[in-house]
């Protein structure tokens, strides 16, 4: 008889979700999902507060990514303005974006990936995490702990606070830098940098390793989309939007990010909260993208650090020149080059003397009705929407999250592990880690993205003291 297997819950991501794997009678996968089980609905909530507001409220979406939620809220603040800032305030504004990716990058590999790779995919449960990691290599974990920190050290010194901090606003920031915190900061690099061609060395060595699972791990063809600068390098504040398709070939160029929604659409699903946003032009399904990590690489002509431009060339060899690089596992790859980018710009910034000025802020009344902000978050591109009444209330907000963005790819990619190591005979705890594993490449966040339109079906049972139930519900 045909069955269901659930892993519940998929570990070591950001958030809530399980995956159901479904066979049939002969053992046989014939589909796999990958589903998210918790909604916070940011979207609706936030209609009827103040535009001004924004910045503190988004930036609680998330623990780990609160930062690019700020930023990106304070962009969509800026077009509701009609304000240009200072250029102070948008370089301080790229220095706590790169601090949000280091971070964030360091978490994925360090703590939440590598156990995978250092421990072994079929190592016992228990001790696969960062604990079982600090027992076979302290030094290796510590590492990985001080280059987290030193991206949340950054955004401390600037925001005042690691996590939720409301410091970018629109129009600017509402704090100065000096020279004090800079040198405080700039002492961190050498050990930044050395840590991040570490995790490098690594990688590459784990890429040997396990080369007959790497194929396994979402080898398919897709779009690439993100945020490139006008003379196509990477970007990770600012610039245009680029779509590539699977073997290399730019698509669509020069995007404005005002016209996005021309080009991504928005879909939902009865199982899941998360919803599939899609390349319009093709149409739901078809127009499967990924963003992220894995797509900058992809779609950025070059890196204007010298490190991880080196770096990038040695990815970009792995499909060839005519290719794109399509296996979702090069996500970690191309994650560990943005980590080492973010180091050799965060240094780049800090001995910029505007970083020091003191015209932080441009200030104005509401000028605009829609205001869209747009930047790289470590996941991928970041989408506020604003619709304001005359006094800067909100009507309408949408947001479009990096995770929601690669759902189509994350369930091609659970399928096709599904489908390569289970068949019904033989399933071992370490088979269905590798099937979790391929969410993991993605580095999921689930919490920032669950803000589906639609109804999914919902059960709630209200329990007494023993147990027992006393009230239930579905939908």
């Amino acid at each position: 008889m045909s069955k269901t297997i659930t892993i519940s819950p998929v570990t070591r991501i950001e958030g809530h979700a399980k995956i159901t794997i479904q066979m049939d009678d002969r053992g046989n996968v014939v589909d796999a999902r990958f589903h998210v089980n918790e909604f916070r609905g940011f979207e609706k909530f936030c209609e009827g507060r103040l535009m001004w507001e924004m910045g503190g409220i988004t930036s609680r979406i998330c623990g780990i990514c609160p930062t690019s939620h700020l930023i990106t809220s304070a962009k969509a603040g800026d077009d509701i303005l009609a304000v240009a800032i200072p250029e102070t305030a948008e370089k301080l504004r790229r220095l706590i974006t790169l601090a949000q990716w280091i971070q964030s990058h360091a978490l994925s590999f360090f703590h939440l990936s590598s156990p995978d790779f250092l421990l072994g995919f079929d190592s016992d449960p228990a001790t696969r995490n960062i604990f079982g990691l600090i027992t076979k290599d302290k030094e290796f974990a510590r590492r990985g702990i001080r280059l987290r920190k030193f991206g949340q050290d950054i955004i401390e010194v600037l925001g005042s606070r690691r996590i939720h901090t409301p410091w970018a606003v629109a129009g600017g920031v509402r704090e100065p830098f000096d020279a004090a915190k800079r040198d405080h900061l700039l002492a961190w690099i050498p050990e930044a940098k050395e840590t991040a061609l570490l995790a490098l060395t690594t990688l590459k060595s784990i890429h040997e390793q396990f080369a007959a699972d790497i194929p396994n791990f979402g080898s398919f063809r897709s779009m690439f989309v993100g945020l490139v600068a006008p003379d196509g390098a990477l970007e990770y504040y600012d610039g245009t939007l680029r779509v590539m398709d699977g073997s290399g070939n730019v698509i669509a160029d020069k995007i404005d990010i005002h016209k996005y929604d021309d080009y991504i659409g928005e879909a939902s699903e009865s199982w899941s909260y998360l919803k599939f946003p899609y390349y319009k032009p093709l149409g739901y399904q078809k127009g499967m993208f990924r963003v992220g990590p894995l797509a900058r690489m992809n779609i950025c002509d070059y890196i204007d650090t010298p490190l991880a431009e080196d770096e990038r060339k040695v990815f970009k060899a792995i499909a060839g020149k005519a290719e794109a690089v399509n296996n979702s596992f090069y996500y970690h790859y191309a994650r560990l080059i943005e980590l080492l980018f973010a180091v050799e710009k965060a240094e780049m910034l800090l001995h910029d003397p505007v970083m020091l000025g003191t015209n932080i802020r441009a200030r104005a009344m509401i000028n605009r009705r829609l205001g869209i902000g747009a930047s790289e978050a470590p996941r991928g591109t970041l989408f506020h929407r604003y619709e304001v009444d005359e006094n800067g209330v909100l009507q309408k907000v949408n947001l479009i999250i990096a995770t929601a963005q690669n759902n189509l790819a994350m369930n091609r990619t659970v399928r096709q592990l599904a489908i390569q190591y289970i068949d019904g005979n033989r399933i071992t705890e370490g088979i269905l880690n590798r099937v979790e594993a391929g969410i993991r490449c993605f580095d999921p966040c689930l919490s920032c993205s669950t803000h589906a339109s639609g109804r999914m079906p919902l059960h709630v049972q209200l329990l007494d003291c023993e147990g027992t139930v006393l009230s239930e519900l579905r939908r």
